[in-house]
């Protein structure tokens, strides 16, 4: 796993958090609404830009490699 310089742990949300709705369309074209419902209750706190982030748009960034077993894999780059 060289590729990845960070390993975030993925936070389990009582109240979805707001997506942008391009980022929402953008993954529904790749899986299900119900796995896409599941994931709007995740968050990560990235470590690139500092903040919590809804899983959504950890998982439409540049950066991410994977997530297993409640980690994600993160390549640290910086963002645009």
């Amino acid at each position: 796993m060289s590729d990845c310089k960070y390993v975030v742990d993925v936070i389990k949300l009582e109240k979805a958090m707001r997506v942008p709705r391009e980022v929402e369309e953008q993954i529904r074209r790749a899986v299900g609404r119900k796995l896409i419902r599941r994931m709007k209750l995740d968050a990560v706190n990235c470590p690139v830009t500092g903040k919590l982030t809804p899983f959504l748009v950890c998982f439409s960034c540049k950066n991410f490699i994977r997530r297993v077993t409640g980690k994600v894999y993160c390549r640290g780059l910086p963002l645009d």
